[in-house]
């Protein structure tokens, strides 16, 4: 059995060295399973390109993918699926928190049946921000993807060749990993792990990022934004409708109605408001249309390296 990892490298020289040589004393322990490391540099500004080298020039089994320019992880995970060839994939990242040794808890729940399992921690080793975060992308995924509510997402997963040639398949801009991997089948299985702290470094995942994800995963898959602008136009035309009927019928009563300046303007301010809202939501999905007629990419590739040093 061949087994693939793929793992987009951003500002990781401290930790990628050790994470390679812990997959490779891993796959080890199986004699019968066959590595191959995909290290895809996400264009980080740091010495990274040369330690990649050195890992080329040292360890087996690895093959090196320098990206044009910096993509995020969504764009350097895509990269990396582009050139898997194993029988099994498993997405990790960089950084040393995902628990090696728990590989073939992943591994086995393949070959049990599911098309991807996915590492679930009772206990994550990251700041509050990032629990925030994760939280609202949880929600967000329930909602507009149809998510199942016990069942989660994290930074150590392994899938199905088949699975990882499926959501390689998708090529618009903007490709949302959460989103591909719910469209591409149900038989998702989480397996229960320790997470580990973080080995060196701090996290990368801005609160610029953290929006760009969210609206990326809300528009991606789902209309529901654009619904709910819907939503939002009649439950206005339809308050806006009673109201009028209210002030008529008070007028016919012969009740005297003051010029309220404060509440025409309260009135203006929400209406208009929600007409900019619907257009926002609006103008983000013809922009993702434009952005697709244009074939805006990924990824850009650079360069392909694979290791000189055979394997064992």
């Amino acid at each position: 059995m061949k087994i693939s990892f793929v793992i987009p490298c951003y500002k990781s020289g401290l930790t990628i060295g050790p994470v390679v040589d812990e997959i490779l004393a891993t796959v080890a322990l199986r004699p019968e399973t066959v590595p191959e490391i995909i290290l895809v540099n996400d264009s980080s500004p740091d010495d990274l390109a040369s330690i990649l080298r050195h890992i080329l020039d040292t360890r087996p089994s690895c093959v090196v993918v320098e990206l044009a320019r910096n993509f995020n992880r969504p764009g350097a995970v895509m990269a990396g699926l582009a050139h898997v060839s194993g029988d099994a994939v498993v997405v990790m990242d960089d950084d040393g928190q995902c628990p090696m040794p728990c590989l073939w808890d992943l591994i086995d729940a393949l070959e049990d049946g599911a098309d991807v399992a996915i590492a679930k921690y009772p206990e994550r080793k990251q700041s509050a921000f990032k629990d925030c975060a994760t939280w609202l992308n949880r929600k967000m995924t329930e909602l507009a993807l149809g998510r199942p509510r016990d069942l989660e997402f994290t930074n150590f997963m392994a899938m199905k060749r088949s699975i990882a040639d499926e959501v390689a398949r998708y090529e618009n801009p903007y490709p949302y990993f959460t989103g591909l991997l719910l469209r591409t089948t149900r038989h998702i299985r989480n397996v229960p792990m320790e997470e580990r702290e973080r080995q060196a470094g701090t996290t990368t995942f801005t609160f610029r990022k953290m929006v760009a994800l969210w609206v990326n995963g809300l528009t991606a898959f789902s209309i529901l934004p654009l619904r709910f602008a819907s939503f939002c136009g009649l439950a206005s035309a339809a308050c806006g409708f009673a109201y009028g009927i209210f002030a008529v019928v008070r007028k016919l009563l012969g009740a005297d109605i003051q010029a309220g300046y404060s509440s025409t303007i309260a009135l203006i301010l929400f209406l208009g408001g929600m007409v900019l809202f619907s257009l926002g939501v609006i103008g983000e999905y013809v922009g993702r249309i434009y952005m697709c007629i244009n074939r805006s990419p990924q990824y850009v590739v650079r360069s392909v390296t694979k290791s000189g040093v055979a394997a064992p």
